[in-house]
């Protein structure tokens, strides 16, 4: 499904509020927001280079807050949603955290993990696959994404 309609935009808008913030720190602009019960739990933007941390990814640090606040290492009932397809590391974190759904804005071909690439949750050695929906907002993440890219050119 695509359906930018069919979807609640609050958690996603606040996901673009996370990404915007972390271009404006300089790191990649993906911002990551968890949902449970249609209250935002946790929220982050990228922040690899300022952590120096590789897996410092928005989703990561969205997961990360979201079981200290909710005081467990599953986020059963929550929802994702996040500005640009997951990659396989993130795709792991989902799987294990046990999410219920994922919402992504734009498809990363190159190095996505859902709908691209390994396409994680289709493998039988994943031990959780939440519901996928991916292209909600999908041109203005790709917008977001490319300002960012173009102007460090």
């Amino acid at each position: 499904m695509s359906s930018k309609d069919t979807f609640p935009s609050d958690p996603l808008t606040r996901a673009f509020d996370e990404a915007r913030a972390a271009g404006a720190r300089g790191e990649v602009p993906v911002g990551a927001v968890v949902v449970r019960d249609g209250q935002v739990i946790a929220a982050a933007g990228n922040r690899t280079m300022a952590d120096r941390d590789p897996t410092a990814h928005a989703e990561i640090l969205a997961i990360r807050a979201a079981c200290a606040a909710l005081g467990s290492e599953r986020l059963v009932g929550c929802d994702l949603y996040v500005t640009l397809e997951p990659c396989a590391m993130c795709a792991g974190a989902l799987s294990f955290a046990r999410l219920r759904r994922v919402y992504y804005a734009a498809p990363d071909p190159k190095g996505g993990a859902l709908d691209h690439g390994p396409r994680f949750f289709a493998q039988p050695t994943c031990h959780h696959a939440p519901e996928v929906y991916g292209g909600l907002r999908e041109s203005e993440a790709a917008e977001l994404l490319r300002d960012f890219f173009r102007d460090r050119r």
